[in-house]
């Protein structure tokens, strides 16, 4: 959905007039207290700014922080509307709700990346900042509004339009885990041979082949090692489904 329109330019967020207040509010639905924290959680370590003690002004901290406070909330919610799930249970469903491709998503629907200050390109920056800001977000409203305002932020934005218990329970977040997972418990052999595999545009890939029992089951080309795994590890479940699902 659009929040708004691109009201900065792509490396700078101009706050005169009280245009980034107005977005803030938009974003999160409340008026802010102290705008500094969302600034903060807006300013990409590029900017190069520091406080008057010589601190780094980024969002990395806030990130950490907003981190800590989904895994909190997520974590009372699944406690108190899975009463019968186990320990187990409750952790993999909540990594499945925090999970980066989730929070990649939440970031990207909010469109937060048209208000980061950045002395780089956007077209720089990795997939993962749109998670990385959404969790600045979360630690700067933790900071302004306390542990309510923050759980209620998360709830509005994350559980209601988001979670759904049942659906999440069938939703894999890691094929390379269920693939190896499989052939551990069959007594297969598997192996990931990755290298590099650049093209004519510049950008670094990275080739893998996944191999099960000396034979290659699937191939997968991506920008980071990470993704080529994950891409071909889910071509090789989608091979062998069958036998994976079965109990």
């Amino acid at each position: 959905m659009r929040i708004l329109k691109k009201i900065f330019s792509k490396n700078s967020r101009p706050i005169e007039g009280g245009n980034f207040f107005v977005a803030v509010q938009k974003i999160t639905g409340f008026k802010p207290i102290n705008i500094k924290y969302y600034e903060k959680a807006f300013t990409h370590r590029s900017s190069n700014k520091t406080d008057v003690d010589g601190n780094p002004l980024n969002y990395e901290r806030l990130e950490f922080l907003g981190d800590s406070m989904l895994s909190s909330v997520i974590a009372a919610y699944l406690y108190k509307e899975a009463p019968l799930g186990d320990e187990g249970y409750l952790t993999k469903m909540r990594s499945k709700i925090v999970s980066r491709e989730h929070l990649n998503e939440l970031g990207r629907d909010l469109n937060l990346i048209d208000y980061v200050e950045s002395k780089v390109p956007s077209s720089h920056f990795g997939e993962n900042i749109h998670g990385n800001i959404f969790e600045a977000l979360v630690g700067a409203i933790f900071l302004d509004k306390g542990y309510i305002g923050c759980e209620d932020f998360i709830r509005k934005k994350v559980i209601i339009p988001y979670v759904d218990i049942a659906k999440l329970e069938g939703k894999v977040i890691s094929y390379k885990s269920l693939v190896i997972e499989w052939c551990q418990k069959e007594k297969k052999q598997f192996f990931f041979d990755i290298f590099d595999d650049n093209g004519n545009d510049g950008q670094k890939y990275f080739g893998v082949k996944l191999s099960i029992d000396d034979k290659v089951i699937a191939k997968s080309r991506a920008t980071s090692k990470k993704k080529a795994e994950e891409i071909a590890a889910k071509r090789a479940y989608f091979a062998f489904q069958e036998k994976i699902n079965k109990k």
